[in-house]
């Protein structure tokens, strides 16, 4: 069982990193694949209720790939950890199949109590880079969730989360066939709140000219940039900038 595996953690490699062009290049020079490799081992050996040598292994393996996964973690095939620097898999923690993690991303637990402390991952997930899932719950199947995120509670399937904490952005409601690895192009939606609110000022500002200034006349100015700004064909503005727009942020 633990070669078929070994097998299927190359054959992914090659599926998803474009970088890699032999065989020999992913055994010797992808720390992800060298982690992955010391921990088939080490949790073979934690379920035949070993306790010394698979930690020990697990140490050997953060030490020269920096990647920290401790032997009682449950992994499926086709795991992925590209680049790998700084990432933390606790002892709890499960990852279902085809499932790709980038560097600094965190598997942890809260808390000191025993038992089932570090989440659920399922099946087809990408978790970007210094994303953080903290806490003993279930990420769905084909979630991807963004650099940077913090997660701590429940996230349903085919679904994209974003931000600290993590927020659900998408929500497909379809299932996806094959991961998607872009996560780095992902929605913001603090930014888009602030756009809405910027066009409302805008609009506001504008009605408060035209009513109470005394401006009747307006020009639109057609800038570079295609956008449109409101403003007072003469006479000069009083109190606020009229021209403030969301891209100004």
């Amino acid at each position: 069982m633990l070669f078929p595996q070994l097998r299927r953690d190359v054959r992914v490699i090659f599926e998803r990193d474009p970088a890699a062009k032999s065989i020999w290049e992913v055994i010797f020079c992808y720390p992800g694949f060298h982690a992955v490799l010391f921990h088939r081992v080490a949790h073979w050996m934690y379920l035949h209720k070993m306790v010394l040598i698979p930690r020990m292994i697990s140490q050997l393996s953060r030490f020269l790939t920096g990647i920290e996964i401790h032997p009682g973690a449950k992994i499926g095939q086709g795991f992925f950890i590209d680049h790998g620097t700084g990432v933390v898999i606790g002892e709890t923690a499960e990852v279902g199949d085809n499932v790709t993690i980038y560097q600094g991303a965190t598997l942890g637990g809260t808390g000191k109590e025993k038992g089932k402390r570090h989440p659920t991952i399922g099946n087809n997930v990408v978790i970007g880079a210094g994303a953080k899932i903290l806490g003993s719950f279930k990420v769905g199947d084909n979630v991807k969730i963004g650099a940077g995120s913090v997660v701590n509670k429940p996230i349903p399937s085919d679904t994209t989360v974003v931000g600290v904490p993590g927020r659900i952005v998408l929500h497909h409601g379809v299932p996806i066939k094959d991961p998607d690895l872009r996560h780095d192009d992902l929605p913001d939606p603090v930014n888009e709140m602030l756009k809405c609110l910027m066009h409302r000022v805008e609009y506001l500002e504008q009605r408060l000219i035209k009513e109470e200034s005394g401006y009747n006349v307006f020009e639109i100015i057609q800038h570079n940039d295609s956008s449109k700004r409101a403003v007072p064909a003469t006479g000069e503005r009083e109190g606020c900038d009229v021209r403030m727009r969301s891209d100004d942020l």
